[in-house]
This record gives C-alpha cells, sequence and structure tokens, in this order.
C-alpha cells in the first residue's frame, strides 16, 4: 500500500482488515492441518473458535506459528511500524467476538495466554521487520557518475534532445514544453542522473 498521502481512507482500511483477517484464518487453517488433523478423526471449526481445544499443543503450536505469520503479512500489507498495535488488536478483537458467538465466554485461562502471547508476538516481530523495512536504504547512487558536469554521460536520448532544445531557445518557447522548469533545473535534473 501507498503511504504518502496523509488522507484519511477507512475503504482502505477496512479493506486491509478483512484481508489480514482472512489470511490469519488461513494461515491458521494451514497450521492445524498439518499439526491436528492428523492425530483426530474429523476437522471442524471447533480447532478455530472454540475455546476448550486450546489445551491441545498442536492447536497452541499452530497459533504462535499463525501469529509469527500474520507478522509477515503485517509488513506487507500494512507496512507502517506505528500501525502494526492497531492492526493486530483489532484481529485479535475480531477473533475474540467471533469466539464468543461461536463457543462462548472463553473461560480457560490457557486460551487468554496464548491468544495475549500470539498478540504480543505478531506485534513486537510485526513492528520489527516494519521498521527495518522502512530504515532500509533508498538506492539513489545507481545512476551517478564521478563527473557530474559532463553531458557525456546522458545515455537517454530524450533527455539530452530536451537539453539541447533548451540551450538552443532563447526564451524557452513562453513555457509551451517546459512549464515551470527552467535551464538550470533541466541541467540540475540530468547531472543527478548520471
Amino acid at each position: 500500500m501507498f503511504y504518502g498521502a496523509a488522507a484519511w481512507d477507512p475503504w482502505l482500511i477496512v479493506a486491509q482488515i478483512v484481508c489480514l483477517q482472512c489470511l490469519y484464518y488461513l494461515t491458521l487453517g494451514l497450521c492445524l492441518s498439518v499439526l491436528v488433523a492428523p492425530r483426530v478423526s474429523k476437522m471442524s471449526l471447533v480447532y478455530f473458535f472454540d475455546f476448550a481445544t486450546v489445551t491441545d499443543w498442536g492447536v497452541i503450536a499452530s497459533s504462535f506459528l499463525t501469529s509469527i505469520a500474520g507478522a509477515g503479512v503485517l509488513v506487507y500489507l500494512v507496512e507502517r511500524t506505528r500501525k502494526c498495535l492497531d492492526f493486530s488488536s483489532t484481529l485479535y478483537i475480531i477473533h475474540l467476538f467471533i469466539c464468543l458467538l461461536y463457543g462462548g465466554w472463553p473461560s480457560t485461562i490457557t486460551w487468554w495466554v496464548v491468544n495475549i502471547t500470539g498478540l504480543a508476538v505478531m506485534v513486537l516481530l510485526g513492528e520489527h521487520l516494519c521498521k527495518k523495512r522502512e530504515l532500509r536504504d533508498i538506492p539513489v547512487g545507481r545512476y551517478r557518475s564521478t563527473d557530474r558536469t559532463s553531458a557525456s554521460c546522458i545515455k537517454d536520448d530524450s533527455v539530452r534532445k530536451l537539453l539541447q532544445r533548451a540551450r538552443s531557445s532563447s526564451h524557452l518557447d513562453h513555457g509551451k514544453w517546459l512549464n515551470e522548469f527552467d535551464l538550470s533545473s533541466i541541467q540540475c535534473l540530468i547531472a543527478t542522473r548520471c
């Protein structure tokens, strides 16, 4: 997602929450099918939403693996360190409401410990990965050479023609083809591209 604009877009936020929730349950389903399905006779939604099944080690491991995968999803879906807590909390609150509708209030301490620990893992790892991605160097020097003032380093013909046209035109054609740029800004642009 692009986050350059400071506009508040509720549809984008809702879409991100829906995508995060769907990917969470998809990952949880994959983990449960690997860790729990071979040991039980029938797989059902009980393993997703019923608090009584959280005592099984396969369900607990699936929950932790899903929170780690959710942190990876946050990096690509949310992209911002400061939004990881918001989106992760929303995910687990929605999960709590679905569990309330499915099996009632979670009364076991194991369910609360597993889900709060999963939330903490998802938030902290997601923030770490997002911060690591935000702090990556931006490659700006790949087009530069040692001689910045030389026009011989220009490899793009359209830019070279634009510079020649600007040099030959004394009044810059009344701004029809350059709009708000002048000759010095074109030379500066070309010098930074080389």
